[in-house]
C-alpha cells in the first residue's frame, strides 16, 4: 500500500464509531419523518450537525477528502489498486461492524 492509502484506511479506522453513528441517524431521521415526528427529526438533525461539527472529525473528514483524489489518477484508473482493495474491504468491514 501507498502512505496514502495506509493514512486513509487509518482515519476511516478512527471515524467508523461516527460513521456508524451517523447512519443509524440517518435511518431514524428518516422514520421519523415517515411517521411525522417533527420534534424527533428536528432534535435527530441538530445530533447530526453537531457530529459534524466537532472539531476531530471535521479535521479527519477534511483529510480524506484531500487524500481520496491522490489515490486516483485524473482518468479515474487506480494509481495502486492495492490500495482501493483494502479500503474497499475497511469500509464494508465497518457497515457490516455497525449493523
Amino acid at each position: 500500500m501507498t502512505p496514502e492509502g495506509r493514512e486513509f484506511v487509518d482515519i476511516l479506522k478512527q471515524l467508523e464509531p461516527v460513521h456508524c453513528e451517523k447512519r443509524k441517524l440517518r435511518r431514524e431521521i428518516t422514520m421519523a419523518q415517515v411517521e411525522d415526528r417533527k420534534d424527533d427529526v428536528k432534535a435527530l438533525r441538530a445530533r447530526f450537525a453537531q457530529i459534524n461539527a466537532e472539531s476531530r472529525t471535521a479535521k479527519l473528514e477534511k483529510r480524506l477528502a484531500q487524500l481520496e483524489p491522490r489515490l486516483n489518477s485524473n482518468k479515474g484508473v487506480p494509481r495502486d489498486p492495492e490500495d482501493l482493495e483494502v479500503i474497499s474491504r475497511q469500509r464494508r468491514d465497518a457497515f457490516y461492524r455497525c449493523e
